[in-house]
């Protein structure tokens, strides 16, 4: 039997479908390029549909350092009443909770209006290098070979996938250990009485505590929580160890971190953790996503029975995928680096701002670290440009940095605004006929003001 084979030929194809990716191929095919946006799974929108929210729209004076697309879509999503909007908050500077599933309807919608091809269940299988481009990738689903040729190549697959395939040099994991952070299966409850857990809370503030390296910021509260729709609760320390100590907390986390929705008694829980993981080996995907399943059966467990407000949860969905928060970073023509993050440099180069703390989850033992950033730092260009393949550019949490600075750069709507400047350099790279490398920074980031980015404070 003859396997089938279809061939494509695209200005720029994006590999990676989830924020990022989604946004380089929108600012890609609103500049003119003919763009194809390849993913693995049934969806677009990635770790977006999974109930996490946007976080560090706004930096930690309520100043908002991302618009774009990514503003474009809270907007949208808004006017459907599928998202309450931007929420200033005292742990994570801000939080935007949204509809997941909405989004994927939002995303494909708006994939069609600009005429992108969406082609998903397929997985990236070869890649073809000559003389330092790309030429082209394979990609297959369904027992179909599929022979992808494009001018530029984007990679948004989060793990560096295309750039792998394509021999890039790159780095895994923090400085000082190798060890990266661990990942989270996401679940979501229904049934939840928010109201008597604050009460608790109200009686328990020591409950509040949100990581051991930090006491409880000013105006973390249950008058908080009232306030606003969007918020993102971290907490039970007190609590959680308390248990811990007479055997009834089983848990690999020092807190419980849920993320409120927009559907009255439903949350979604970010608490799962797998140590000692590297998300680029599919057997160790599959080892989290095993032992991830096991660890929601517990935090239900300990919930329904020591928690007041959970005693009614029951389990309503599990994301399909494990949300893996670092792997590979890629070697690019400039590199973001801690020094850049702590001094809050915004060169003239910048194409993105960053300003969400520096959130670093421990692949060893329990532990959080969170650290405040003061304001917002800018990414430049080169850190989305392969210093090795002309062709190639990186988009979202594998582009070229340091794992401090991943540690704020990888929460989503800092990889949407990454993804939409990539999108605008492939276009531009597309009709001068020259590589992303090429093009002049200053006409990426004219484009992207134009575009209602936000550059500067």
């Amino acid at each position: 039997m003859t396997m089938i084979q279809k061939n494509y030929s695209y200005d720029v194809a994006v590999i990676g479908g989830g924020p990022s990716g989604l946004a380089a191929a929108l600012a890609a095919a609103r500049h003119g390029s003919k763009v194809v946006i390849i993913e693995r799974n049934d969806y677009l929108g990635g770790n977006a549909v999974t109930g996490l929210p946007f976080l560090g729209f706004l930096d930690k004076h309520g100043r908002q350092v991302t618009g774009g697309i990514a503003q474009e879509m809270i907007d949208t999503l808004s006017e459907m009443g599928m998202s309450p909007g931007h929420n200033r908050c005292p742990l994570h500077n801000s939080v935007t909770i949204f509809h997941p599933d909405m989004f994927k309807i939002v995303a494909m919608e708006k994939c069609e209006q600009e005429g992108i091809h969406v082609l998903l269940h397929c997985e990236l299988v070869d890649v073809t290098v000559t003389d330092k481009r790309i030429t082209n990738v394979t990609v297959m689903g369904k027992g179909i070979r599929i022979n992808i040729e494009a001018n530029v190549f984007i990679d948004g697959t989060g793990d560096g996938d295309l750039a792998y395939l394509a021999g890039c040099s790159y780095e895994k994991g923090q400085e000082d250990s190798g060890v990266m952070q661990p990942p989270t299966l996401m679940f979501s409850l229904n049934g939840f009485d928010e109201e008597k857990f604050f009460k608790y809370l109200d009686e328990h503030p020591e409950d509040l505590q949100p990581a051991e390296s930090m006491q409880v910021s000013q105006g973390y509260d249950t008058t908080y929580f009232r306030s606003h729709k969007s918020y993102v609760f971290l907490g039970l320390r007190n609590l959680l160890s308390r248990l811990r100590a007479e055997g009834k907390n089983p848990l690999t986390r020092d807190t419980l971190i849920y993320i409120n929705s927009v559907n009255p008694g439903q949350i979604y829980v970010n608490t799962t953790r797998i140590h000692n993981f590297d998300g680029t080996d599919p057997e160790e995907i599959t080892r989290g996503t095993k032992e991830s399943m096991k660890q929601i059966m517990q935090i239900i467990k300990l919930l329904n029975e020591e928690v007041p407000g959970f005693e009614n949860c029951y389990i309503s969905s599990i994301i399909p995928t494990l949300g893996v928060r670092e792997t590979r970073r890629f070697l690019g023509k400039k590199r973001l680096t801690k020094d850049d993050v702590e001094n809050l440099r915004i060169p003239a180069d910048t194409i993105a701002l960053g300003s969400y703390k520096v959130d670093i989850h421990s692949g060893l033992n329990d532990t959080t670290i969170l650290t405040d950033l003061e304001g917002p730092y800018g990414i430049p260009l080169g850190c989305l440009i392969s210093s090795e393949v002309d062709s190639l550019l990186f988009s979202g949490r594998h582009i070229s940095m340091d794992a401090y600075a991943l540690g704020s750069v990888r929460v989503m709507p800092t990889c949407m605004a990454i993804g939409e400047a990539a999108g605008v350099c492939a276009a531009l790279a597309v009709k001068r006929g020259i590589s992303p490398a090429q093009v002049p920074d200053q006409d990426v980031v004219e484009l992207l003001k134009e575009d209602n980015a936000i550059l500067s404070i």
